[in-house]
């Protein structure tokens, strides 16, 4: 099977079910979705599916979507993850262009809503320390029991829950809860806790509140604010929609109520994308940071050279699903190949160079060898982009595992009496070499055919191997980071329950004395273009001649659907 070309149709079960809310005259045809990130980390790979469905099913159905920051938690929130949220958005191809909406601009009407439910008896103050409250949850098949103070007075709730607000408690002393039903076999429905007394400040209301809501009180309830039709959530929420429509059904209501529809997240072999473990992989130094180019997160990718438009089309392959299933990483890698196969520019690079000196290459009058410009295609899959001159003369490098002084089977590269093709220039033979106290070869000495100049002989003999090449009085110094995968099981943590059990520390090569041509001195900062027979390279936004590995050249994804077949 070959790499996909094209994005086909694929299932989606949340375009279906808008679809038929439509047809039924469901909110009156009109469709609104939302993006609602918590500002406690940045964008990851996963991320990037959900934005995609709820942004894609708002425009195919000409409604809107809303970013939506759900900053409920001042313990993990910051303003610089809120820009960089925003950032990555705009990278991925979904720009904001109106200011983002905040769930903490709702606080006052989630508080006068929680006051409405105190006032009805669907809510009321417990004293008891969040253990407590765990514990009497129950299980499932092992009754909950009922808070002692269930039953309190709302006079009472009010005024504590009040002076909660105040900020007259420290931290833990007193939450609020819904009264719902403590043995109901749904855990979520079991007097679930609304509000939390934090005394951090607010990356955007600072101290003027001392309660927060929890996710699950404020999630529905600023999609009913807003408007939203139609809240897309991740299968993991399936379970929590009893709770968002009974919050729904017991509330005066500025628009019609929201519905919840779940669909299957986004997950990936190799990687994990749990924010909080992504974090400690950023703060234990395991990784550079969060644009780390082997972490899963826009940033990095972006930072590796993955096309936004790349992780757009892989995301409307995979799909809308009904149910979890973890993608072959190899699969997205296809997409991301696909896509710079017909737009990154062909350039040479060696990582380990290795010298070749031409003993029969011609000297100029002043005794210097001869220069001579070879033509080469920047992109053969796109003829609009030309081609360029690159530098040749009497000593170049090409990669050490090019030459063996003793050959093993079916090797058709440089070796001792064998001729080779170097890229646009000419055939050279392999007459000696020179080697250091340890074997290791130094210098590789050869011969050139002058009559073979663009790399074919008029006599129509062949050679085996077509090797690149990098002029050594041109070639640029440079770095390049290639990389592994962080994690290397299939399901990192599946055989332990601990998914740093499972982390490659080896997963970074930097390579300091990399051999460039010329041109690759002009690329822009986060260009990526092909090293000929080594992959795809991004340069690195900041540090001028860095090059971080995209990925491979190999088709793994078709190779794996070979065995499959």
């Amino acid at each position: 099977m070959s790499e996909p070309t094209d994005t086909p149709t694929a299932s989606n079960s949340v375009r279906e079910l808008v679809v038929a809310d439509n047809q039924a005259g469901t909110f009156d045809g009109r469709v609104q979705t939302r993006f609602p990130p918590e500002p406690n980390g940045y964008l990851h790979i996963g991320h990037a599916k959900a934005i995609s469905v709820n942004f894609g099913i708002a425009e195919e159905f000409g409604g809107v979507c809303n970013l939506r920051f759900d900053d409920t938690n001042p313990d993990t929130e910051e303003a610089s993850y809120v820009d960089g949220i925003l950032a990555d958005l705009a990278w991925l191809g979904f720009p904001i262009d109106d200011d983002p909406l905040y769930a903490s601009s709702y606080f006052d009407q989630l508080y006068e809503w929680a006051v409405l439910l105190i006032e009805n008896g669907l809510a009321f103050v417990d004293e008891q320390d969040g253990e407590t409250i765990s514990t009497q949850r129950g299980g499932y098949g092992r009754p909950g029991i009922e808070s002692p103070f269930r039953d309190r007075p709302v006079s009472e709730s009010l005024d504590l829950f009040e002076r909660m607000r105040a900020g007259k408690f420290a931290d833990g002393t007193y939450v609020l809860r819904a009264k719902i039903d403590m043995q109901h076999e749904n855990m979520q429905m079991r007097d679930p806790v609304m509000y939390r007394i934090r005394g951090e400040a607010h990356h955007r209301t600072g101290e003027a509140w001392k309660i927060y809501p929890t996710y699950d009180w404020a999630h529905g309830q600023s999609d009913a604010i807003e408007g939203v039709t139609h809240s897309l959530c991740s299968l993991e929420f399936d379970s929590h929609r009893a709770l968002y429509d009974w919050y729904l059904e017991h509330l005066p209501l500025p628009f019609d109520q929201p519905r919840q529809t779940e669909f299957a997240r986004l997950e990936l072999t190799h990687t994990v994308t749990s924010k909080r473990k992504l974090k400690q992989l950023v703060e234990d130094g395991t990784v550079s940071g969060w644009d780390d180019p082997r972490m899963p997160t826009l940033r990095g990718l972006r930072r590796r050279g993955y096309p936004a438009s790349a992780i757009r089309n892989f995301c409307a392959f995979i799909g809308v699903a009904r149910t979890n299933s973890r993608h072959q990483i190899e699969l997205l890698e296809s997409f991301i190949r696909t896509e710079l196969n017909r737009v990154a520019l062909r350039r040479m690079a060696v990582l380990r160079p290795l010298k070749v000196v031409i003993t029969n290459w011609p000297i100029d009058d002043d005794g210097q060898p001869v220069v001579e410009y070879v033509e080469l295609v920047n992109n053969p899959e796109n003829p609009e982009d030309g081609t360029r001159t690159v530098p040749f003369t009497g000593s170049f490098y090409i990669e050490q595992d090019d030459f063996k002084a003793e050959p093993p089977p079916k090797y058709f590269r440089l070796t001792p009496g064998r001729e080779v093709r170097l890229r646009g220039a000419y055939f050279v033979t392999a007459t000696g070499f020179d080697a250091d106290e340890n074997g290791n070869v130094t210098e590789v000495q050869v011969t050139y055919d002058p009559e073979t100049r663009g790399g074919s002989a008029p006599d129509g003999r062949k050679v085996k191997s077509t090797m690149h090449w990098v002029s050594a009085a041109h070639a640029l110094d440079g770095s390049v980071a290639l990389y592994g995968r962080l994690f290397t099981a299939e399901v990192p943590g599946e055989a332990t329950g601990d998914v740093f059990d499972d982390l490659n520390r080896d997963s970074l090569e930097l390579i300091s004395d990399a051999k460039l041509e010329p041109a690759l001195g002009d690329v822009e900062p986060g260009q990526v273009v092909q090293f000929e027979r080594l992959g795809y390279f991004a340069a690195d936004p900041v540090e001028p001649l860095m090059f971080h590995r995209t990925v491979g050249l190999r088709d793994e994804w078709a190779k794996i659907q070979k065995r499959k077949g």
